[in-house]
């Protein structure tokens, strides 16, 4: 008997996931519980082992397909020689979907005669930029489509293409949305770290930035529709830089622990991005996020909030400058920390304050 297996509910709201990599081919036999596939979410990487032992008999969903969850992805045979089929259940469909940021649907406006038209040149009329009366799409329209796709399939491919997949298709994505909903303002000032120990940096930040955060309780919150929901919890976001690309795991309780234990926790969660091994739990749930370039930084840059919440603080390049201290021009170990907001929750005042208040504190750690 064959084993039409699903794409699973993998928990905390997920509605759909992409297929990064099977672990498996067709007619390779398969052990119950061993890896079958492993599953991007909007997260992390999964993989998940077979629910039975037979035959792969047939892999439904292509490696960097998304699809929704209870989608059948791979049917196991009970390998007696036979290839079981499928059919979708009757009124369901198997919706697959591009690797692109979504978009509202639009109705296309068109005659039938204009559609039959369209249909003959082969041409899509949802990428059709109608020009006549009320948005609707003429038959001109269709036909400079066409002479438009010809003219494209004759010249030259450029360049290497590679379809965007697992962690770039999710950065593209969510970064898309970040950049289109959240009016970001950015505030800089310079910060002497001559006094912090540069081994600890990123805990200390995430020390101070959690102490100052019950301050200014506006930066640790989300826009939920008409409210804006302010968090009791000081979990903060590390982003790290991955071969795969960028990942935020998130820091528990920074407002309570002190540095040393932050410093165990941003360790192994760098190690374990760094090798793909975070569980889901571990990139979500973040109020608040902290980046650092590292010897990367530059003199200072913008960064995109992550959404849903509502500010991000940077440290960037830290090195020797000559300061005024007393009257007299001395050598200090100087950087720029940035806040970039949302400035539907946060106004640039309090965002100002924000930030100088934790660079207040990195000036006074003598640690």
């Amino acid at each position: 008997m064959a084993y039409e297996f699903k794409l699973p509910d993998l928990g905390e709201g997920l509605t759909e996931g992409e297929v990064a990599r099977w672990l498996v081919s067709e007619g390779d036999e398969i052990a119950e519980e061993a890896p079958l596939v492993e599953i991007q979410t909007d997260k992390t990487t999964v993989e998940i082992p077979s629910p039975a032992a037979g035959v792969v008999a047939r892999i439904l969903v292509a490696e960097g397909d998304v699809v929704p969850v209870g989608t059948v992805l791979v049917v196991i045979g009970d390998g007696n020689g036979s290839t079981p089929s499928f059919e979708p259940q009757a009124g369901v469909a198997v919706q697959l979907r591009h690797n692109t940021p979504s978009e509202p649907v639009q109705r296309v406006q068109a005659t039938p005669l204009v559609r039959r038209v369209a249909q003959e040149l082969g041409v899509d009329l949802a990428e059709v930029a109608p020009t006549g009366p009320a948005g609707r799409i003429t038959e001109v329209d269709v036909r400079a489509a066409a002479a438009g796709a010809r003219a494209e399939s004759t010249r030259p491919s450029e360049g290497r293409r590679e379809k965007v997949r697992g962690v770039r298709r999710q950065i593209v994505e969510h970064l898309t949305r970040a950049h289109r909903e959240v009016p970001a303002v950015t505030f800089v000032e310079e910060c002497d770290f001559t006094d912090v120990d540069l081994g600890l940096l990123l805990p200390t930040v995430l020390k101070a930035t959690a102490q100052t955060l019950k301050e200014y309780p506006e930066l640790n919150a989300r826009l939920e529709g008409d409210e804006i929901v302010y968090l009791d919890r000081y979990d903060l976001g590390v982003a790290i830089r991955t071969d795969q690309g960028l990942l935020v795991p998130v820091v528990r309780d920074c407002d309570t622990r002190d540095v040393q234990s932050l410093r165990e926790d941003v360790d192994a969660l760098a190690e374990k991005a760094r090798a793909g091994t975070l569980a889901p739990e571990e990139l979500r749930g973040s109020t608040f996020t902290v980046t650092s370039a590292g010897k990367l930084g530059g003199l200072f840059v913008t960064p995109l909030v992550n959404h849903p919440e509502v500010a991000i603080l940077g440290v960037h390049r830290i090195g020797p400058r000559a300061v005024v201290r007393d009257g007299e021009i001395v050598a200090r170990r100087v950087g720029n920390v940035s806040v970039t907001f949302d400035h539907r929750v946060v106004d640039g005042a309090r965002a100002a304050a924000f930030t100088l208040a934790v660079i207040d504190r990195l000036q006074r750690r003598s640690d």
